[in-house]
């Protein structure tokens, strides 16, 4: 009786860490697109430096104030020759996934960045010579067919945005591929991931954002009809991103990675369906055919890595696929989600 009762808390706990999950995550994609669409404030350096400004406060509440978590320490001299190197990539990841929000609507931008392990495997083939199995390959063929028929049938096509989204996968791709070189030895959660990367990431993109937007936002201030209820707006998207990271933390916890590779890809669908049934962006039908491929693509190529993973764990002499791609280092971007990423 008591197994059946802890067995049914499990499930409910895991469901409930998933719809948490699923809320933070569109609703910070959601609150993004409406401050550079509606409140007019376009400008995503200055948001992502909000939002590493407001995680690195939420994080270093969490660790010393509240004590939710126990601070990973890390060598003084490893601050900034392995912590540094991956916040200014993962800087570069966030920023471009801003500017993408910022050109292309949620549902494009959503599908691009399911590119990922696609690029990924590339990266990791071409540049570090690691060795995949040939199922590994197939299963990435449905995700680049459904991105090619999102890219071609996309009505609000829009070319910086394009290509500012699949740069920023080239730049998960590369954050995730140095977390296991950079990062090794060190057991980081999503918490003291933030904690450590969120100060760098701030240094590092505070005055490019004062030099390329200061200006701009000074204007924006002075023609906005209210602005200080738009800047409530936009502080509030920078807490809501460091909320989406505790979030993620809760429910690494309480999934298997097989639930969270599907959740992830679920969560996807939410994400266009809400941002759609907001904005009112214009699908074509062949469009949303693409970005079900994709997300089908995406679960496969999950389902793929986990039956490789556990087949070379259980025969002693099988070739090991490298888990990069679902590390996960990978599923902890600062402020979105995804492979994200990242918003």
């Amino acid at each position: 009786m008591e197994e059946s009762i802890i067995c049914q808390w499990n499930v409910i706990r895991s469901l409930l860490s998933i719809l948490q999950w699923w809320a933070f995550n569109v609703t910070v994609i959601i609150v993004n697109k409406w401050i550079f669409q509606k409140l007019d404030f376009k400008f995503p350096l200055s948001v992502s430096c909000v939002h590493f400004i407001c995680s690195a406060i939420g994080a270093y509440v969490v660790i010393h104030v509240l004590k939710v978590k126990p601070l990973i320490t890390v060598d003084p001299e490893d601050r900034w020759r392995r912590i540094f190197p991956m916040s200014f990539v993962f800087c570069i990841n966030i920023v471009l996934g801003n500017v993408s929000l910022r050109y292309i609507p949620v549902s494009f931008m959503q599908t691009i960045k399911s590119f990922t392990p696609a690029t990924t495997v590339v990266l990791q083939w071409l540049v570090w010579r690691k060795y995949f199995e040939w199922r590994i390959w197939c299963s990435l063929i449905p995700i680049v067919g459904g991105i090619l028929l999102t890219s071609v049938t996309e009505l609000s096509f829009n070319a910086f945005g394009f290509c500012a989204a699949l740069f920023g996968c080239l730049a998960t791709s590369t954050k995730t591929i140095l977390a296991e070189s950079l990062l090794h030895g060190y057991k980081f959660d999503s918490i003291n991931t933030v904690y450590y990367m969120a100060p760098f990431a701030t240094m590092i993109l505070a005055l490019p954002a004062l030099l390329l937007e200061g200006n701009g936002i000074i204007d924006w201030l002075s023609t906005h009809p209210s602005p200080w209820s738009a800047l409530i707006i936009i502080f509030s998207s920078g807490v809501l991103a460091f909320c989406l990271n505790f979030s993620i933390f809760y429910v690494i916890h309480s999934t298997t990675a097989v639930t969270f590779n599907v959740a992830g890809n679920l969560k996807v669908a939410v994400a266009v369906l809400v941002s759609w049934l907001i904005f009112r962006n214009p699908i074509s039908y062949m469009n949303a055919v693409g970005c079900g491929i994709t997300l089908v693509g995406c679960t496969f190529y999950g389902y793929v890595r986990q039956m490789l993973s556990q087949q070379s764990s259980s025969v002693p002499g099988t070739p090991r696929t490298p888990k990069t791609p679902r590390s996960k280092m990978e599923l902890l971007p600062l402020v979105n989600d995804k492979l994200d990423d990242k918003v």
